[in-house]
């Protein structure tokens, strides 16, 4: 019998990146002429992997979120991985955002994507193991079908393809 091929698809994200982006932004928003003195803050906690922006008004909020994915972008994380909450009225009459970034794939959407993988017919099996799936099969031709239904398809999350051996 032939060894069977696998791949695993996995949600992360290098946290390096987003630091770096993160700094970047950072510097943007001393630097840049309408942000200078607008009194908008960004910190990131990599303990929490979450963002945290306070802005005097929705508006200067939106152009820091403007100038954090675009630093994101060029250091190719999807903006997918950052989940933004709704804005929330702080002291002052700022406003606050709060944006985690999405590591890992939830249970319910582990057997979301096992159930629609197994509703296309491959002839493949999937094993949810922990926060990824393990997906495996004889003909490679099988798999890479899998990644490219897989990629078409949007989950809200970014999703990567791990260990294709």
């Amino acid at each position: 019998m032939a060894k069977d091929s696998s791949f695993d698809v996995v949600s992360e994200v290098d946290l390096q990146e987003v630091d770096n982006a993160f700094q970047q932004a950072s510097k943007e928003l001393v630097q840049r002429y309408d942000l200078k003195d607008s009194g908008a803050t960004l910190e990131f906690s990599k303990a929490d992997k979450s963002f945290t922006l306070s802005a005097p008004s929705d508006f200067v909020g939106g152009q820091v979120k403007d100038v954090l994915n675009s630093k994101l972008v060029k250091r190719q994380i999807d903006l997918k991985a950052v989940a933004w909450g709704a804005p929330q009225a702080a002291t002052g009459g700022t406003v606050r955002y709060v944006g985690t970034l999405v590591m890992g794939i939830e249970t319910e959407l582990a057997k979301k994507i096992n159930k629609e993988i197994r509703d296309e017919k491959f002839k493949v099996k999937v094993q949810i193991e922990g926060e990824k799936l393990r997906v495996s099969g004889s003909v490679r031709d099988e798999l890479q079908a899998v990644i490219a239904f897989l990629k078409d398809k949007d989950y809200g999350i970014p999703l990567q393809f791990t260990n294709y051996r």
